[in-house]
């Protein structure tokens, strides 16, 4: 198979080579146009040498999901080379309507039939995986769509061709046969009425077919290299993804990805929740099962039920939170209380207001203090002092905050705290 693409690959060029030169004799950028056809056929058989040597190798360490997309890659390559011959052809048609020189037509018809015949030799020996592939599953290309509107009304009269015309003829050959056929009109109005301006006419024409033709499978080819999910297996994926959620011990499917490895071969992962009591093996294996008919790569990843949730704890503190050397204790320092305020809710009140219904935390009142743990671990029987000793010391002392000193105890960091909710220690004492 390698040796034949090989062969086909040196007539390639040699059937370039001459075309080439039969376009500068004839001065024909129709001919020229028609030529970058040839060398697209050059592309394809590059192409269809890379699956072959793909086909052989099998996935490694470093490339797990092997090496499939090589043929994604050099598809999308030939194609978008192609459109840029197809830019460059338009832009030199452009000059030469400005200025349009005399076309020789000596070799012109010999060219096109030579470059017709070896273009579609080459398609109907060669078989192109790829390419047959992605002329398959991308879009429609406008010229297609026009030549399918007349097979239908040329099957209706004629039934017999309705399998070769429909439902779609192959991209490459009606390309072929539209180029060699904008040749001969081309051929026969210079030889009659010497109208060179067609021959630049029918070059725009090539490029845009060409450039029509190949921008659906760039898409296409572009799509798969950027892993994104065929829209016609979306409908399947959910389907299968809400079977395996109603399976036996399964709770939850969730980030489910999948994407196009390659030309036809999806690859995915999923992440699926089970009971604690469930069999992960047999789950897993109904997974892959259900799965396995459209994602050929698959990666599931089964975690049981065991999440561990803290409890909201209430009620009183135990005696060993409140021991100093543990933790720490920040005070907050109580605000100012203005002569007009009620000592119950410590807000300005005012003679014509009800008494109010409720006791607000408000800083300085009734606020708990913040206790925060030492996460620092202390050797015992070392007899060295670790943690903030230095702020034990000055607490103790009575230099920490004012109002606190050896007596205070290490009960809490506030001088001005109520004994209950509610009630205020200052009730009754003068006010400054």
């Amino acid at each position: 198979m390698s040796w034949k693409i090989l062969l086909f690959g040196a007539i390639n060029l040699t059937c370039t080579g001459f075309l080439l030169m039969w376009c500068s004799s004839t001065n024909s950028i129709a001919l020229t146009a028609y030529t970058y056809l040839t060398i697209f056929d050059l592309f394809s058989l590059m192409t269809c040498l890379i699956s072959y040597w793909v086909m052989m190798r099998k996935p490694s360490p470093v490339y797990s999901f092997g090496f499939e997309r090589l043929e994604v890659l050099a598809v999308f390559a030939s194609t978008v080379l192609a459109q840029l011959g197809a830019l460059f052809i338009l832009k030199e048609s452009a000059e030469r309507f400005l200025e349009q020189p005399e076309i020789h037509t000596g070799r012109l018809l010999v060219g096109t039939f030579v470059a017709l015949s070896f273009n579609l030799f080459t398609m109907l020996s060669v078989r192109n995986k790829p390419f047959a592939y992605v002329s398959e599953a991308a879009s429609t290309s406008w010229l297609q769509e026009h030549v399918a509107d007349l097979s239908r009304s040329l099957c209706g009269i004629i039934p017999g061709l309705s399998s070769i015309f429909l439902p779609r003829m192959n991209p490459f050959v009606l390309i072929d046969l539209a180029g060699a056929f904008a040749l001969c009109i081309t051929y026969m109005l210079i030889e009659i009425n010497n109208y060179f301006a067609v021959d630049t006419a029918s070059a725009i024409a090539i490029a845009l077919m060409t450039f029509g033709t190949m921008y659906p499978m760039s898409v296409y080819s572009g799509k798969v290299l950027l892993q994104t999910t065929p829209p016609h297996v979306i409908g399947q994926l959910d389907k299968l993804i809400r079977e395996v959620s109603t399976l036996d011990g399964v709770l939850e499917v969730r980030n489910e990805h999948f994407w196009t490895l390659g030309f036809g071969s999806l690859a995915g992962s999923v992440h699926v929740r089970i009971r604690r009591d469930a069999n992960e093996q047999m789950v897993l294996a109904h997974v892959t099962n259900r799965l396995y008919t459209l994602v050929s790569t698959l990666t599931v990843q089964i975690f049981k039920d065991d999440w561990i949730r803290p409890a909201l704890l209430s009620g009183p503190v135990a005696a060993n939170v409140l021991n100093f050397s543990d933790h720490h204790i920040i005070p907050m320092p109580p605000l100012k209380v203005t002569d007009d305020s009620n000592p119950v809710t410590s807000t300005p009140a005012k003679p014509s207001s009800p008494p109010p219904e409720f006791s607000f935390n408000t800083p300085g009142k009734n606020v708990s203090p913040v206790i925060l743990l030492n996460t620092q671990t202390k050797p015992y029987g070392l007899g060295l002092n670790h943690g903030h000793t230095p702020y034990s010391s000055m607490l103790n002392q009575g230099l920490g905050v004012p109002g606190i000193g050896a007596s205070q105890g290490f009960r809490t960091g506030f001088t001005n705290i109520p004994s209950r909710y509610g009630t205020n220690n200052r009730i009754g004492q003068p006010r400054p």
